[in-house]
């Protein structure tokens, strides 16, 4: 599956946004647990596999960056 980590990553942003507002309603106990412990194992699977991601990219750091134009970039090395 191409770019698996960035969608787990995903997954796990909302489920934690889910599991945090279940705790501010009137859900039982075990179902939070049980929340709780999945989303502990989400959080250290989501980590080891943004780790291990097999990510190539052929830019360096003088190529560009987000907040600076090419141009500046050149200006400020001269």
């Amino acid at each position: 599956m191409k770019n698996f980590a960035i969608k787990l990553v995903w997954f796990t942003t909302i489920y934690v946004f889910v599991f945090a507002g279940l705790c501010q309603t009137d859900v039982a106990l075990p179902i939070l647990m049980s929340m709780y412990g999945f989303g502990n194992i989400l959080i250290l699977l989501m980590v080891y596999f943004v780790l291990h991601d097999n990510y190539k990219t052929s830019k360096t750091f003088k190529d560009w960056y987000g907040d600076h134009i090419v141009e500046n970039l050149e200006k400020e090395e001269s």
